[in-house]
């Protein structure tokens, strides 16, 4: 018997052959063929619809040397090969002649024909695999967060924010609930299922929340959720962004992101009746595991310069490395559940710069080292951490993230197993990126030293 994802003669699967009869259904005149570098950023190729069963067939061709952190000029040539599971219409780009559409893809090697080490995807792919020989499957469900602006009368991004609303108000306020309204009928277009909306703390800040999923499904969804959300505001005039902290003194945008497993008979691994918490073992192995290896998946999870500007006590964002069931103060926190299935913890650092499949890809490997090494995973804290002066922490035990993107290029440098996570590839491309970033910043004059220091010295 085929299934969906075996060609019976080396032809189309069943899977891409349902993509084709949706491209006809449809009418789907062009197809994005999307793929992210090693920083994340979302690239494509535009390719007619009528080549998608030669996409399928024979993949398509790029030029690798010219994305970040792929491969050198004299082995340059890669491969696309689209995963029709992903395979989903742009309803913003709807038009008299046609429709788009775009199918997320794996990077290829054309000189071995095998998966490219240095696509994030397959970084995330491989975590998977290590999690599923240890009879896991990872459930991941982010909260991200994105400011939007509006634009001059050039068409360029300010930070004038689109409204004035604060914490989970309503229009008049809000007024940006219409483009929210907007985004996620977007959204559920591309068959998201998004629980909850509101506005955030800051002005202008909003959250989208959609349910959790595996975490190769989870991080497709964030890189495609980025998108949505831009062009739905770009075709209000606005811009949203994904910067960490784009006004000072304000709460900064986070991806605070929930994480579970669950065992091959599709039961809840972290939850524990017996538990004063609901946590059971492995649970508190998985969270002591991305505990002991925090700092170096802060270089993964928070990898840009502005990261650090929201990783800073007194804005909301944890900065100290423990764990709490009843404070947000914490680095990790034991969300209630209603029910077993819904026991998970929250990782509270990420925000949404980051390439989803790689922070994915290291907190999978951080937790299961935890598991695999019996790590056993401290008290939680259930006083404001915020409050603590540092005799305090000291007392507890309290460590904190890095200060800033070089503390925490250094931690990932230091740590094997957030380095195994990214690969023999990944790892030296991304570490050789994120030195260049730190380091071309710390050389910059900020208009906030001319301000106070030109004319006082």
């Amino acid at each position: 018997m085929t299934d969906e994802n075996t060609a019976p003669d080396g032809g189309l699967t069943a899977a891409e052959q349902a993509v084709l009869d949706e491209i006809n259904e449809q009418n789907v005149d062009f197809l994005r063929l999307q793929f992210t570098d090693i920083l994340g950023t979302v690239k494509n190729v535009a390719i007619p619809a009528s080549q998608a069963a030669k996409a399928f067939e024979e993949g398509i061709y790029f030029d690798g040397s010219s994305i970040e952190g792929f491969v050198r000029i004299q082995e340059s040539d890669m491969r696309l090969q689209p995963d029709p599971e992903t395979f989903a219409v742009l309803p913003w780009r709807t038009t008299e002649t046609g429709k788009a559409a775009r199918m997320i893809c794996d990077v290829m090697n054309t000189s071995t024909g095998e998966a490219f080490e240095g696509d994030p995807r397959y970084v995330l792919k491989k975590a998977i695999a290590r999690a599923e020989n240890m009879g896991y499957t990872l459930n991941a469900g982010p909260e991200p967060e994105f400011f939007v602006f509006e634009n001059d009368e050039e068409g360029r991004a300010t930070t004038t924010t689109h409204d004035v609303g604060g914490y989970f108000d309503l229009a008049p306020k809000d007024l940006a609930s219409d483009l929210r309204r907007q985004i996620i009928y977007n959204l559920e277009s591309m068959d998201f299922e998004v629980e909850a909306s509101h506005h955030e703390v800051a002005e202008g800040q909003h959250e989208i929340d959609f349910k959790y999923d595996d975490a190769l499904t989870t991080a497709d969804n964030i890189a495609t959720f980025r998108s949505v959300v831009r062009a739905t505001a770009a075709n209000n005039d606005l811009h949203a962004t994904f910067m960490p902290k784009p006004i000072a003194r304000i709460n900064g945008s986070g991806m605070h992101t929930h994480l579970s497993l669950f065992d091959e008979s599709g039961t809840n691994a972290f939850h524990d009746d017996d538990d004063e918490f609901n946590l059971s073992g492995v649970a508190k192995q998985f969270l002591a595991g991305i505990l002991e290896h925090a700092p170096a998946l802060t270089a993964v999870c928070n990898p840009t310069v502005n990261s650090y500007k929201r990783l800073v006590p007194g804005y909301e964002a944890p900065v100290y490395i423990a764990w709490s069931d009843v404070n947000r103060s914490a680095l990790v926190r034991k969300p209630a559940a209603r029910v077993p299935a819904a026991s998970r913890i929250e990782l509270r650092s990420p925000d949404p710069s980051c390439n989803p499949y790689l922070a994915l890809a290291a907190m999978l490997h951080a937790g299961l080292d935890g598991i695999e090494r019996g790590l056993e995973a401290p008290d939680p804290v259930r006083e404001n951490i915020y409050e603590f002066d540092e005799t305090k922490r000291d007392e507890y035990g309290i460590d904190t993230l890095p200060a800033n993107l070089g503390e925490a290029v250094e931690a990932l440098e230091a740590d094997e197993v957030v380095q195994d996570a990214l690969g023999e590839h990944v790892f030296p491309k991304f570490v050789e990126a994120k030195t260049q970033e730190f380091e071309e910043y710390i050389v910059e004059v900020s208009e906030w030293e001319l301000d106070n220091y030109l004319e006082t010295f």
